[in-house]
């Protein structure tokens, strides 16, 4: 049995709590508790969309919009969500025709009869016709929106930043450090069977190289699969780098 480390957790606890982002998701639970939004950033990668999806598994009245590209759009997937999560028997008008104006009030009428929160992903470079209509529907904070920064800098949410001012409506998804980074890498390794003679000189190469984001490593250990990356029994762990870091998809 692994010791205990510190906050009596085990190796093997304080690595699900990290890898499942526990303590992030309490956090976040806890804010929509308290029908306040929150903003999530972080580097590319290091697991947002896979928070958000955790999360909405434990909020019935959770809308989640995978997307957001225009006004409509976004009404539309309301509408769909609103939907899925209407009690047997409830009738719900067909959306695909309606106008902007009448989607919107079906989704309003919905979040002032119900406690509905929002859950948008995929926010990058919105207008600011979008993040108007997000301010309506969370007209004095009614209705709380979770909402994700997909650029370092968060320009990218731009007019609602305002909505999440203060520290405790902001959370920050950080990379694994390196112990847990490499555990991490070792677990996929062996989930996806990964073999070589080099490997465990690889795996401690990929964590220097991805500095502990999760996506990189899956994303280069998929890579190490291919054929291209073997040389014998042994891992081209080199090449393998500098395609990822040129983009490189192919096998």
């Amino acid at each position: 049995m692994a010791a205990l480390a510190g906050n009596g957790l085990t190796d093997a606890q304080r690595y699900t709590d990290t890898v499942e982002r526990t303590e992030e998701l309490a956090r976040l639970q806890a804010q929509m508790e308290r029908r306040k939004s929150m903003l999530i950033f972080g580097p590319e990668a290091v697991g947002k969309t896979r928070l958000l999806r955790t999360f909405v598994r434990t909020q019935p009245l959770a809308l989640f919009v995978a997307q957001v590209r225009s006004p409509r759009e976004l009404l539309l997937a309301l509408v769909e969500e609103l939907r899925r999560v209407a009690k047997p028997g409830t009738s719900m008008p067909g959306a695909t025709a309606m106008g902007t104006g009448s989607l919107k009030g079906i989704v309003q009428r919905a979040l002032e009869q119900h406690p509905f929160l929002l859950v948008l992903d995929h926010l990058a470079g919105p207008s600011r016709v979008v993040t108007g209509l997000i301010k309506d529907l969370n007209y004095f904070d009614r209705t709380p929106v979770v909402f994700v920064a997909r650029t370092p800098h968060m320009e990218d949410i731009g007019t609602l930043q305002p909505m999440c001012a203060g520290k405790s409506e902001r959370l920050e998804l950080k990379e694994f450090l390196p112990p847990i980074a490499l555990e991490f890498a070792k677990r996929e390794a062996n989930r996806t069977e990964l073999r070589a003679a080099n490997l465990d000189h690889v795996l401690h190469q990929l964590v220097e190289w991805s500095n502990g984001n999760p996506g990189a490593i899956v994303r280069m250990l998929e890579m190490a699969h291919f054929p291209r990356y073997h040389a014998g029994d042994q891992i081209k762990s080199h090449v393998l780098y500098l395609d990822y870091r040129m983009g490189r998809r192919e096998s």
